[in-house]
């Protein structure tokens, strides 16, 4: 009982937090009281319930460097033009008549170089959001193709801190999971395509505001020079470079970018990586194009860290044996991968968040994978495919409120977010031809 109204306290909190637009941080640490709260309630001494808190973050320390060139990365493609250059050059080669289908395509474009679906949704989502209302396309159906887009690279980029995050926690290698994410997503995929096309048919856009493409060309020198950091990332992944060293050489080349392609001065190109990137003019593409930087991952990373925490103690004290005799039961019944599929909706209806329920989905589930003789690698494509997707079903989720209040749509478009739900729903069945193309790689 006491377990339970902890959990009452913790999911009341995010609740409110959300209806509140308080940060996530407060309910977070208010969960890691509370529950911290029970282990000393239930006989733990308060030193050993610290050590547990320590320990459950310990494992999330290797991702901070991570997150840290994210944060840069994030900016000095701003400043670069790289993420100009996706923009212009992506909406430009836009065929209105698909104007859905290429909204998705795009999307899975800027999301897979930036590997972040706030990022996505704040660059080339807005740009696509405000050509779709106008031209006169159903507004839903755009924000729906452009989450679907946004969430691709968020689950499979090497750049994305989600994806780094799930080859931490369960120890992995984050190349052989991308290879593997590619192979159980390549059908979802392609369904979505099919259904982004039929969606087309009816919502070609009548006319393109250009007012917001001329401003990119106005402030920015689209040089074929300035996507060259983003194809860097991609390469060195090809050629199985460790993502740090990937990022951090193309932060470097970004920035060489910004001094002798963009002409900036090296003090702006340095306070733009730590602070953020900031077009400075009354240009409508100032909100559009600013953002990044080492600060912007801040909140994340102490996210990560306060909820990492949480494992430490359910690991700790045992708090969660019971749910875990019940999910072994459910997977004995119905499958592993039905019961992650479950799990990770249910923690999601819950945590109002995406990685609390990855975390959480991966301690529950992590042994009964190992009864099962699966491996680490198993776990790994199976929370990619679940709990990393399935979190934006709820509309009461940080996940998806932001992309929904940023592109200023309501849940409605949650429902054309087709590739969301495609991609946990396609693999329940396993077949056996994708089961031997993910084994072999």
């Amino acid at each position: 009982m006491d377990f339970l109204f902890s959990i009452l306290i913790f999911t009341s909190a995010l609740i409110f937090s959300l209806f509140k637009n308080i940060s996530i941080l407060v309910p977070l640490v208010l969960g890691m009281i509370s529950f911290s709260s029970v282990a000393v309630y239930r006989g733990h001494k308060l030193v050993s319930v610290i050590k547990m808190i320590i320990c459950g973050m310990k494992k999330s320390l290797s991702l901070m460097p991570i997150f840290v060139l994210i944060g840069i990365i994030t900016a000095v493609w701003r400043a670069s033009g790289t993420i100009p250059f996706l923009v212009y050059y992506g909406t430009k080669l836009m065929n209105p008549d698909y104007f859905i289908l290429f909204a998705f395509l795009l999307s899975c474009i800027v999301s897979f170089a930036l590997g972040t679906s706030f990022g996505t949704i704040g660059t080339i989502g807005v740009v696509l959001i405000v050509l779709a209302k106008s031209g006169d396309v159903n507004t839903n159906a755009a924000a729906g193709a452009i989450i679907s887009g946004s969430f691709f690279g968020d689950r499979c980029s090497p750049t994305s801190s989600s994806a780094n995050m799930i080859a931490a926690i369960t120890e992995t290698n984050l190349h052989d999971n991308i290879k593997r994410m590619f192979v159980t997503g390549a059908i979802p995929f392609a369904a979505t395509l099919i259904i982004y096309v039929i969606l087309s048919k009816n919502n070609s856009a009548k006319i393109l505001n250009t007012a917001l493409l001329s401003s990119v060309e106005n402030n920015f020198n689209l040089s074929y020079i300035t996507v060259f950091p983003a194809l860097l990332i991609f390469i060195l992944t090809f050629f199985k470079k460790n993502v740090i060293f990937s990022m951090f050489f193309s932060a470097i080349v970004a920035t060489f970018t910004c001094l002798f392609v963009q002409n900036m001065d090296l003090i702006i190109v340095i306070k733009s990586a730590v602070f953020g990137f900031t077009l400075n003019n009354s240009s409508p593409l100032s909100n559009i194009i600013s953002g990044g930087g080492l600060i912007s991952m801040l909140g994340v990373s102490l996210i990560v860290l306060i909820a990492s925490s949480y494992s430490g103690i359910f690991e700790g004290t045992g708090m969660l044996n019971d749910i875990k005799n019940l999910l072994k039961g459910m997977s004995n019944r119905i499958g592993i991968y039905p019961t992650t599929l479950f799990t990770s909706l249910v923690t999601g209806a819950f945590c109002c968040n995406q990685t609390l329920p990855v975390l959480l989905t991966q301690q529950l589930m992590s042994t009964i994978y190992y009864e099962k003789n699966l491996s680490n690698i198993d776990m790994a494509i199976d929370l990619e495919n679940t709990a990393i997707l399935t979190s934006e079903f709820f509309p009461w989720s940080v996940a998806i409120a932001i992309p929904l209040a940023t592109l200023d749509v309501n849940s409605s478009s949650i429902l054309f977010a087709v590739y969301l739900y495609l991609v946990p729903l396609i693999n329940i069945v396993r077949l056996p031809s994708l089961e031997s193309a993910v084994k072999s790689m």
